[in-house]
């Protein structure tokens, strides 16, 4: 192989990407190409690196599927940290197919990891645990590793699962050490930072107070009844049930809970579930109506009794009752809570990450715009929405060394 392009994909595998330009930035042959378009991606220039990774598949043409495969591979990978979710998946899973054709066990890898990182982004959790399944970390690269263990520690994350994540983060951290990339290092201390941050309050009676991760684990473990506004469904020892597609439900169980050990006035429920100000008797006819929904819907969970003012959440076996609160209620806290990443989103990758049009998301980001919450730069398809108030760091790219094995 060229020495200056093993000594380019060198640098670039330790988080050079200077060094690496120093050796290819005047060279225009394909494997110069994508090296270069790497480098510019670990510098933060996104778009350059899209259209010289590009370049660089098309000069390697149809006889070396490999490299143009590891450069497809490159380029899905800049799409996804820059949070283009429309990026085509067929593409990715076609240059997996081929990568693994030919063996590339190391390329093969990278890019399962980044079609489990995606299903991530956009709340497929099962699937991104499926595309992970036989995988072992431990035979990758350092950087791949660390790559895969972030997303590993995402999937427990959302599983509620504190002790897994905090190991697969631990192994993230190694991995990424020992691949010195200090990017890399980032982004793995930025994702431990999340389990020591509230992720949710507790409300129980007269008590609020916030809870970590491990904090709401222990409760989703305990016989508490627990009605989760967090994902709306009310829980109880392993058994759950989703309220998400009855709105009206939750919102009644929440103000009982909320109230619990005391009733909750008819008015409260009425303003809360139908938004009410003047109650006539139809407001109080349909609440009755609610009310009976909840309690068939609740079953062997809770009861639900009459009383003079309202109606009271009634326990099974002597369980208290805790509502499970987001840590800051908003209306469009999901989207806030993408946008906290410290990454550059779309409208149309938010519309994507959280099923919703696009028109509906561009509508709720001027609202946040107008009001201080998110701010964006550029213009037409380029315009991108972050929160104001995220330190930046460098962009990570866990792009693994594409030239150096072929």
């Amino acid at each position: 192989m060229d020495p200056l392009i093993t000594a380019a994909a060198r640098a670039l595998a330790t988080g050079d990407p200077l060094a690496a330009l120093n050796r290819v930035a005047l060279r225009d042959d394909p494997p110069a190409l994508a090296l270069r378009g790497i480098a510019m991606a670990q510098l933060g220039d996104l778009a350059r690196a899209t259209t010289l990774l590009r370049r660089a598949a098309r000069a390697f043409g149809p006889g070396q599927p490999v490299a143009r495969a590891r450069c497809v591979v490159a380029e899905a990978e800049i799409a996804f940290v820059s949070r283009d979710l429309a990026w085509p998946e067929a593409a990715l899973e076609a240059a997996r197919a081929t990568l693994e054709a030919q063996g590339d066990r190391a390329n093969v890898a990278h890019a399962r990891t980044l079609q489990a990182r995606r299903q991530l982004l956009v709340g497929r959790i099962d699937e991104a645990e499926r595309i992970l399944e036989g995988l072992d970390p431990a035979s990758l690269p350092a950087a791949t590793r660390a790559a895969c263990e972030l997303v590993v520690a995402g999937i427990a994350i959302r599983r509620t699962r504190t002790k897994a994540a905090r190991a697969a983060l631990a192994r993230a951290g190694i991995a990424a050490r020992a691949a010195r990339i200090p990017a890399l290092v980032a982004e793995v201390e930025t994702a431990a930072r999340v389990l020591d941050t509230p992720a949710a309050r507790l409300v129980a009676g007269d008590e609020e107070r916030p809870l970590l991760l491990e904090d709401v684990e222990r409760l989703l473990a305990s016989d508490a009844l627990i009605v989760d506004a967090c994902r709306h469904a009310v829980r109880v020892g392993g058994t759950t049930l989703s309220l998400a597609t009855r709105p009206v439900l939750f919102a009644l169980a929440r103000v009982l809970g909320e109230a619990w050990p005391a009733d909750a006035p008819r008015g409260t429920l009425l303003q809360s579930a139908f938004g009410a100000r003047h109650v006539d008797e139809s407001h109080r006819a349909r609440l009755r109506v609610e009310i009976g929904r909840l309690r068939a819907a609740l079953g062997d969970l809770a009861d639900l009794g009459a009383t003079k003012a309202g109606f009271v959440l009634l326990p099974r076996q002597g369980r208290h009752i805790v509502v499970l609160a987001p840590p800051v209620e908003d209306r469009h806290a999901g989207m806030l809570a993408l946008l906290a990443d410290g990454e550059a989103w779309s409208s149309s990758a938010l519309a994507i990450a959280l099923g919703a049009s696009p028109r509906t998301i561009q509508r709720a980001l001027d609202r946040l715009a107008r009001a201080g919450k998110v701010q964006s730069f550029g213009r037409a398809r380029s315009r991108r929405w972050t929160v104001p108030h995220v330190p930046g760091f460098p962009t990570v790219l866990l792009l693994p060394d594409p030239l150096a094995s072929g």
